[in-house]
């Protein structure tokens, strides 16, 4: 089984993706609704929240977790690699973010190595799409802008309100005038307002679909893996399962609205 991991409802634009991409899998979500947003906490909490969720999952018999939440990548994903990975259980299960793929097609669509990133405090503090970047183009420059506003907005699903539209433009206002020709959204959250970000942006930006990139970057992971790959599960009927450590009913409206169909009620868990 493969287990999609988020602060909360964001992880479900990688989710969409993800299903059309590879759908012949049993999926987990996990939503950590209930202690978002991740981006304001210190790292020390960041890890010890993203332990918990890992604990929880590999105990639910998952196979393979992605961690579709930006700042537990950037700043918790080595660390419980490091904790969850030794031995002979690196053989047995795997833990993905979503920054290395992000990063990596980011330096090929750059015409002018001019790339901007949007993301939360914890992110952006972290320097890690920098240094992703830098690593693979060290002449790239990376402009970074922190968005905190964003993730509780669209948890409450006010991002179709005017005041939402007026604090992002607020945000990428220094972007705008940096002539960046692509910019990352590095929290996948963001998505939900990728039409909103396009648009300020102007059409000389390309704003990745952070999703549509890190399916892509999973369906070829697990076919350089076969070793990974016949592991994960596939049921009759495809087992879609969502987890939330807050209100289901919301999740499931949400779910149900972004991802186009029905859902089960999904189940409330405490970390």
């Amino acid at each position: 089984m493969i287990a999609l991991f988020d602060s909360g409802i964001g992880g479900l634009t990688v989710l969409k993706p993800v299903l059309k991409e590879l759908p012949q899998y049993d999926y987990i979500y996990l939503g950590d609704s209930a202690r978002s947003p991740y981006g304001p906490r210190s790292p020390e909490t960041i890890k010890k929240f993203s332990e918990e969720a890992v604990e929880y999952l590999f105990n639910r018999g998952v196979t393979l977790i992605i961690f579709a939440c930006n700042t537990a990548s950037s700043v918790a994903l080595r660390h419980v690699q490091q904790k969850y990975l030794k031995g002979d259980k690196e053989q047995d299960r795997k833990i993905l973010g979503v920054l290395i793929p992000l990063a990596e097609e980011v330096t090929k669509q750059t015409k002018t190595n001019r790339v901007g990133v949007v993301g939360t405090k914890a992110t952006i503090s972290s320097q890690s799409y920098n240094s992703e970047i830098h690593k693979i183009t060290p002449e790239t420059k990376v402009y970074s802008q922190t968005c905190p506003l964003l993730v509780p907005i669209i948890e409450e699903s006010w991002h179709t309100k005017p005041e939402a539209t007026s604090i992002l433009r607020k945000y990428l206002k220094p972007l705008k005038s940096t002539n960046i020709d692509t910019l990352i959204l590095g929290c996948t959250h963001y998505p939900i307002m990728h039409k909103d970000f396009q648009k300020y942006m102007g059409k000389k930006t390309k704003v990745f679909d952070t999703g549509e990139v890190v399916a892509k970057s999973l369906a070829d992971y697990l076919e350089r893996h076969p070793e990974i790959e016949k592991k994960l599960s596939k049921s009759t009927p495809k087992k879609r399962i969502f987890l939330t450590t807050d209100d289901p009913a919301k999740m499931k409206t949400f779910a149900e609205k972004h991802l186009g169909q029905k859902i089960k009620m999904p189940e409330k868990i405490t970390l």
